[in-house]
């Protein structure tokens, strides 16, 4: 039996209420009324992933307006100013993104990249990759479905260092008890929402006793408010073992931001890859949808080989968040549709199809 409790944030569990939502109603002003959403292709393969997207939406009627915002740290002169993209995402409360490539190397002028200002000036605290196995693509493990839910706004992961002394840096790691409780109260909140029957921490506490033992706290003291939700926590490194041994165990993951990003990998590498596992962010008053595996394939561009797998399926679940389950279901259901037919593959699948092509199969495969 799932338990009733009092919201102390309600922006939570209002952004959970729009996250998948299959089962939600169309309003007749939903299907009237065309929703403005901004759009930035990002860097790589962004822009090849944001036409398929665009092409789709176009061919099943989706009433999305896309204002379409170019941002790059790699090109700065052909980006648009990053405040003007935050205006836009906040006033349309939800955005779709690709991933922007970042700069590399010492000495940088910014040591914050525009993918980690975005986060911090939207406040896009939580981070959720869902790893789903998908029927049609052999992979080594079978039957996969878990969270991996990422606190992304604090931690090592925050650009937070310097050099002290000449070959001596620096890097700060900080973790607050008012972060820690939001992002594991996200996390059950997330659990209770979709029946989910157990939420992981994951941690490096052993070691790093003050600042990962404060986050686990923070876990254990929410978990105390959820008990029809089993808790359990276990130690990073220990984590990428039990992922690649027994995935099974797992349901709802929650942790700091670095180890996220790392689990976030693997675990798409254990349904797949990059090219198949959406992902979105969420703060209290806007959401974010991309890749779930943040990878710009800038190997790639200009030989149209992406798999826009993952970029249609986040597209799919924004369409959900903005209450169209008629849309996303159409373009989920004709996704899963190609893939399991598995006539029309792109490379990292074991095909030869291109984006285009690929493209093309799911428009064909929708049924309106």
């Amino acid at each position: 039996m799932i338990q009733t409790f009092k919201v102390k944030h309600p922006g939570l569990l209002s952004a959970l209420s729009r996250c998948y939502s299959l089962n939600s109603p169309i309003l007749k002003s939903d299907l009237e009324t065309k929703r403005k959403v901004t759009m930035i292709p990002g860097d790589g393969v962004g822009p090849d992933l944001m036409e398929s997207v665009k092409e789709v939406f176009r061919n099943i009627g989706a009433p999305i307006n896309f204002e379409e915002m170019h941002l790059s740290e790699i090109n700065p002169s052909m980006s648009v100013s990053f405040d003007d993209v935050i205006e836009s995402i906040s006033r349309n409360g939800v955005a779709l993104k690709g991933n922007i490539r970042s700069a590399q190397g010492m000495y940088l002028d910014d040591m914050q990249t525009l993918n980690m200002r975005m986060r911090k000036s939207l406040d896009l605290f939580a981070n959720v990759v869902w790893i789903s196995s998908i029927p049609g693509l052999k992979t080594r493990h079978d039957d996969l479905d878990f969270i991996i839910i990422r606190e992304q706004t604090e931690g090592e992961y925050s650009a937070l260092e310097h050099e002290s002394i000449s070959g001596v840096v620096e890097s700060m790691k900080i973790i607050t008890r008012a972060k820690s409780k939001r992002i594991a109260k996200f996390a059950f909140d997330f659990a209770v929402k979709y029946g989910r029957k157990k939420v992981t921490a994951v941690h490096k506490a052993n070691i790093m006793k003050l600042g990962d033992g404060l986050f686990l706290n923070c876990c254990r003291e929410i978990a105390e408010l959820y008990p029809s939700i089993k808790f359990t926590d276990t130690i990073v490194d220990n984590c990428c073992m039990q992922l690649v041994w027994n995935p099974w165990q797992f349901d709802v993951m929650v942790m700091p931001n670095l180890y996220g990003n790392i689990v976030d990998n693997l675990a798409a590498g254990l349904v797949g890859g990059a090219g198949v596992v959406p992902g979105q962010s969420h703060s209290n008053h806007c959401a974010l949808f991309e890749t779930g595996a943040r990878h710009p394939f800038a190997e790639a561009v200009g030989k149209h080989i992406a798999n826009p797998t993952a970029m249609l399926w986040s597209a799919s679940n924004m369409l959900g968040y903005l209450q169209l389950p008629k849309y996303q279901k159409m373009i989920k259901d004709a996704l899963f549709k190609v893939i399991k037919d598995g006539k029309i593959r792109t490379r990292d699948m074991g095909g030869y199809a291109r984006t285009k092509e690929f493209t093309h199969a799911v428009i064909s495969n929708i049924e309106m």
